[in-house]
């Protein structure tokens, strides 16, 4: 991702775009609390896991807080020692982890999500929550986030793997 804060950079990343001929999208950048949750198909309903949330540490106030490339694959980058995964106590915040659930099962169904997906959020200082990104093939070695969730949910991997196969083969 790029973050681009003025007018003018805008301006130039469009010229940029009009005269390379490629396609690209925007999106505006939300302040605040960052959530990514997974999601596995069930015997009859999918199963929501944990909620994740991602904490930003130590960032100075002009960085944006965004997991990007350097924060999921470069180890030796200030992102990536700086960008933890955090599961929220859903007897702390029980209202949060229910709206969550809520709109990851209605991005389930609404996006006929099959298998595994994993939806990410980001809330405003106000509480509105916003569908960064839904997932419908997220990774799922044995360090991705999604593994961390089924693990903290009480789910092996294998367990995943056996679901998202029997999930496969429903009609």
């Amino acid at each position: 991702p790029v973050f681009i804060g003025s007018a003018e950079v805008i301006s130039e990343r469009l010229a940029e775009k009009n005269k390379r001929g490629y396609l690209f999208f925007t999106e505006e950048y939300i302040e605040g609390r960052e959530f990514n949750v997974s999601v596995i198909a069930g015997e009859k309903t999918p199963l929501v896991l944990l909620v994740a949330e991602i904490k930003f540490l130590n960032y100075p106030g002009e960085k944006p807080k965004i997991v990007g490339y350097r924060a999921k694959w470069d180890e030796t980058s200030f992102e990536f020692k700086n960008t933890v995964r955090h599961f929220v106590n859903e007897h702390e915040e029980p209202e949060l982890c229910e709206r969550i659930r809520q709109i990851c099962l209605q991005c389930w169904k609404e996006f006929d999500l099959r298998g595994y997906a994993r939806v990410d959020f980001r809330m405003d200082e106000k509480g509105n929550l916003y569908v960064l990104e839904i997932n419908a093939n997220p990774c799922i070695s044995a360090d991705s986030g999604f593994v961390a969730a089924a693990n903290q949910s009480g789910l092996s991997q294998t367990e995943i793997i056996k679901s998202i196969i029997n999930d496969s083969m429903k009609p």
